[in-house]
């Protein structure tokens, strides 16, 4: 089984690990004896399904939420049954990989214009002109 994350790319199941833990949070008397809250880990060092160029990014994006070995662990403890976290976290691994493959827009830096720079200088003396005119009034 695959998870589509954009057109151009997927991950297999097979790459994700996941476990269940004991959750805090909703769920009664059921949260002490019931493993709900689900532990997701993908090895994003070892993936053959991302490029070196988002696997650096997703890395990145992670932070806190990467090991040392680039390995991504998720936790999601939202519900209060396995299913529901399961599919929250898979889904939250899927947003952090299509945060990284984005590709922020190449900005090329442009000078300010000749009219722009020139109704710059003229609001910069009129207000100076403004500030003159309350310290004259001052004076008398």
């Amino acid at each position: 089984m695959t998870i589509q994350i954009l057109p151009s790319l997927s991950i297999q199941m097979s790459e994700i690990e996941i476990s269940y833990i004991l959750a805090s949070g909703p769920g009664g008397q059921n949260v002490n004896k019931v493993a709900t809250a689900a532990q997701l880990r993908f090895n994003a060092t070892c993936s053959p399904s991302l490029t070196e160029r988002i696997r650096t990014r997703l890395i990145e994006v992670a932070g806190s939420r990467a090991t040392r070995d680039g390995v991504i662990i998720i936790t999601a403890r939202r519900f209060r049954t396995q299913q529901r976290n399961r599919e929250d976290a898979i889904e939250r691994l899927a947003d952090l990989i299509r945060e990284a493959a984005h590709r922020p827009a190449f900005r090329v830096p442009t000078r300010p214009g000749r009219a722009s720079r020139q109704r710059r200088l003229d609001s910069k003396n009129h207000r100076s002109r403004i500030k003159r005119g309350r310290s004259m009034s001052h004076d008398d």
